[in-house]
């Protein structure tokens, strides 16, 4: 079986945002960057357990950027990837990106395809579906398990107030979330391995870009907040009654 992971380079969580451009780009400098958690933990991961199950599967990771992508994706391979391929493209297009993969895809002829739901930059959640579409194959989102039973896939997915559980026969694409797997950290030997396993760059297909960003805004700064003392509880009624109008 051959499965390709999609692999997108995110800020780490505690980097401190900031935008440059009067607004229209991110800010960059001194940012640490981090492969996107929900496809590292949980699909790349995941990808990793069938192999374990299946020595004979191959997993190849795919992601779209540029040369400073290339430190993320070594991670992923020492994580557990057989080859990595990075198209060399920097958009942030979503169906751009999600024509780029379904291209390594299609040239692959992989049995599934792997994305995180969403990444935790931009929330788009919308490059599996994409990539589904382009490929023609059933697609199967925001998957908390996934049971490989011969060429048919179970997969148990979250809807409003409760679960669903789904049958596939592959190939297919599905988007993973927390539940799929367990985060792991590479080892010595993969971080040495991961030295000598393929990367290779290949020139974007010719594609549209659809949309382009605009301006970026940050969050309203928070209001200050008065401190009542305990023995004036009168005082908190009159504020929340004529000021928060709460009550």
């Amino acid at each position: 079986m051959k499965i390709l992971v999609c692999i997108s380079k995110t800020p780490d969580t505690t980097a401190k945002i900031a935008f440059a451009d009067n607004n229209t780009k991110f800010a960059a400098d001194g940012v640490q960057w981090i492969i996107n958690p929900y496809d590292e933990w949980y699909a790349l991961v995941r990808a990793i357990e069938l192999k374990e199950a299946d020595p004979s599967t191959v997993i190849h990771l795919v992601t779209v950027g540029g040369a400073d992508c290339d430190p993320i994706i070594r991670k992923a391979l020492a994580l557990g990837g057989d080859e990595a391929i990075r198209v060399n493209a920097d958009s942030h297009d979503s169906f751009y990106i999600a024509l780029q993969i379904a291209d390594i895809a299609k040239k692959g002829s992989y049995d599934l395809v792997f994305t995180g739901k969403e990444t935790i930059d931009y929330n788009g959640s919308s490059v599996g579906g994409m990539v589904a579409e382009l490929l023609e194959m059933p697609y199967v989102s925001l998957a908390t398990k996934f049971t490989l039973i011969g060429s048919e896939a179970e997969i148990v997915r979250e809807i409003e107030g409760g679960e669903e559980t789904d049958k596939v026969a592959l190939p297919l694409v599905v988007s993973c979330q927390k539940g799929m797997a367990e985060q792991r950290i590479p080892n010595m030997k993969g971080i040495m391995g991961a030295r000598s396993k393929p990367l290779n760059v290949v020139e974007p297909v010719a594609a549209d870009t659809l949309t382009s960003i605009a301006s970026f805004d940050l969050p309203p700064a928070k209001a200050s907040v008065k401190l009542v003392s305990p023995d004036t509880p009168e005082e908190l009624v009159r504020l929340l009654h004529e000021e928060a109008k709460v009550i």
